[in-house]
């Protein structure tokens, strides 16, 4: 049987076995054609709260495992993602409108996060510290307990599983919320894999909903930690709701990412890594190029260069296998993308390439030259297929061009390596990346930004994910019971 069959979660939702949500049904909409192609499972408030209970419950369990049963069970994980790539990746072009390399990408990823979190267990959970007293001190690390983990939809496995495999790991139980529109691709074949890994009953429930079930899952009593990725928007709720609660929120939030192109930079070099940074998966990436700030003397030949490049990129169907642009996520993210570069170029922007929309939910790749740095095109994140370009003169326009934004989540610098370090050392960014494009993810690397592009570098790697996802105990021992005065 394959892994997705439709007959175990069309129309459903996951609390302890696959049943019907609350809150009825959503048609799953192909990206590309526009063409229904399932019915997903929609929860309610009371769903996450029923949810919420039955994951508490199971992770005291969980927990008490010991850490080869839990690494078990990651690595089994690991092992599903390769074995039922090419099911999966089918649903991650259908759905999310991606191309084939990209659904490839997203299932290697996602076999290898689970990799990495099936290490934790065995990591050393804790420090023996000194003490004036005559006693043992240590601070060890324990399970948080029940972790709330919302997605959105451009890169919908990847930054599920990113939290939900350490998360579990770690000894905690998840409440997952894909975003609606991806919830197979990235909510189904999680919990689908899961299940095959012999993950115990409980520990994972798979949540689909709108607003209100986002709010839910963060203000579930037994939710000690939310995990979110999304707009910086949305991020400011989450954040505002968690600090009322007294709960810790790991907020991955929007971009307006710069690249900074030095004088005598490889050109050909350079408009590649700029058309892969800008128009990689239609543009709807958190860490996208979103500014591209060009030295004066290469400036309109790096305009041209970049042009071309995004003419010259196939548009279609991604599953087709043949183009390099495929649809973006619906019509609503469509008009928000024309919206902006055609008030942009109503505002002085030279068009360069691009802006003219096709059928469909289709935007091609489209280069603004010459932005008032004022336009929202320049300052806002578009999520979508556009490059801005502007010009700078001297290196510390450059810094400034760059840290002039309320983002702060990645940053590209191509050409001289010497130069480029000294810029590094004066970006605000949660990820510099000299002589690459903006776009980069491992699972065994701190991920995260600074300013509106949220609270810092709080899940990949070991370090980061084990201060993510559990809480620091301090244990004191004495051989018998202390004396007192009293």
């Amino acid at each position: 049987m394959p892994l997705l069959e439709e007959s175990l979660w069309n129309s459903k939702i996951n609390i302890n076995g696959w049943v019907a949500g609350s809150a009825g049904t959503q048609d799953i909409v192909e990206p590309a054609t526009g063409k229904v192609i399932g019915a997903l499972g929609v929860a309610s408030a009371e769903d996450v709260l029923r949810a919420s209970s039955a994951a508490a419950k199971a992770q005291v369990d969980w927990a008490a495992k010991k850490p080869e049963e839990r690494a078990a069970v990651l690595r089994k994980a690991g092992l599903l993602w390769e074995e039922h790539a090419e099911e999966i990746n089918d649903w991650l072009v259908r759905e999310s409108g991606g191309i084939p390399a990209k659904a490839e990408l997203e299932t290697h990823t996602a076999a290898n996060e689970c990799y990495e979190a099936s290490a934790l267990p065995s990591l050393p959970a804790g420090d023996v510290l000194t003490t004036n007293h005559d006693r043992w001190s240590f601070a060890r690390r324990r399970p948080v307990g029940v972790v709330s983990v919302i997605a959105p939809f451009n890169f919908p496995l990847i930054l599920g599983i990113r939290a939900v495999a350490p998360a579990l790991a770690l000894g905690n139980a998840v409440l997952l919320k894909p975003d609606p529109r991806t919830s197979v691709c990235a909510g189904v074949s999680i919990m689908r894999i899961f299940e095959e890994a012999s993950l115990p009953e409980g520990l994972l429930h798979l949540l689909p909903g709108g607003a209100e079930v986002g709010a839910a899952v963060v203000e579930a009593p037994e939710v000690r930690v939310i995990a979110f990725t999304g707009s910086t928007a949305a991020g400011r709720k989450i954040g505002q709701s968690a600090a009322r609660l007294l709960k810790r929120a790991h907020l991955e939030l929007g971009g307006n990412s710069a690249m900074i192109v030095l004088p005598g930079a490889d050109l050909a070099k350079a408009a590649s890594a700029a058309a892969f940074g800008s128009f990689m998966h239609q543009g709807q990436i958190c860490m996208a190029t979103g500014r591209h700030i060009v030295h004066q003397d290469i400036y309109e030949d790096y305009v041209a260069a970049l042009a071309d490049k995004a003419k010259n990129l196939p548009m279609g169907d991604p599953k087709s296998g043949t183009v390099a642009i495929g649809p973006v996520i619906d019509g609503q993210q469509l008009e928000r993308i024309d919206s902006m570069v055609q008030s942009a170029v109503s505002g002085g922007a030279r068009l360069a390439a691009g802006g003219v929309r096709g059928e469909g939910w289709f935007y091609p790749p489209t280069v603004l030259a010459d932005l008032d740095p004022e336009h929202d095109a320049w300052k806002e994140e578009i999520f979508g297929p556009v490059a801005p370009v502007r010009s700078f003169s001297t290196i510390d326009e450059a810094v400034e061009m760059a840290n002039a934004s309320s983002y702060g989540l990645s940053v590209s610098i191509l050409g001289d390596v010497g130069m480029a370090m000294k810029i590094a050392d004066r970006v605000d960014s949660g990820k510099v990346h000299i002589n690459e494009q903006t776009v980069s993810d491992e699972p065994n690397s701190p991920f995260g930004g600074v300013k509106d592009s949220g609270n810092g570098g709080r899940i990949g790697g070991a370090a980061a994910n084990m201060e993510a996802f559990t809480e620091t105990q301090w244990l004191t021992m004495r051989p018998e019971i202390a004396p007192y005065p009293f």
